[in-house]
């Protein structure tokens, strides 16, 4: 499948999923109640998903794998607000695996994603040597 928009990217579905879940489990209880962290966290999981579709709709394979670079630190934040929150008992045991589980998979997605976005294109001649004088334009030729 042809990737035409950020929506096809499967690294956004997953980090949305990943936001969903978060705004899910932050709604009641005491998590719901911690203000400070509750909002954070949530912050944190947009920006992923926000970031992965900014860097898409940029205008360069450099700018997109910057973006990816910056979504891949709010993911290793969400985790570590995981950590605090299981660790204050706002987190069962299963609820804190699964979300940290999906942060890891985002967090590979990510790094997987960025890899092939700073790889040169195959189709894209190498940049000439800077050593190497750039070849004369046509107009001069004559």
């Amino acid at each position: 499948m042809a990737v035409r928009c950020f929506e096809d990217l499967e690294v956004w579905r997953t980090a949305k999923d990943l936001a969903v879940r978060i705004y899910k489990v932050t709604e009641d209880g005491r998590f719901g109640r911690d203000f400070g962290l509750r909002d954070q966290i949530r912050r944190a999981a947009v920006s992923v998903m926000s970031n992965v579709a900014e860097g898409f709709d940029r205008y360069s394979r450099a700018e997109f794998g910057q973006f990816l670079s910056i979504a891949r630190g709010s993911a290793a934040e969400v985790r570590s607000q995981l950590y605090l929150a299981h660790d204050l008992g706002y987190l069962a045991d299963d609820d804190f695996k699964a979300l940290l589980d999906l942060c890891g998979q985002v967090t590979r997605m990510l790094s997987a994603l960025r890899a092939r976005a700073n790889r040169p294109r195959a189709n894209t001649p190498a940049p000439p040597h800077p050593r190497t004088p750039a070849p004369p334009h046509p107009r001069t030729l004559r």
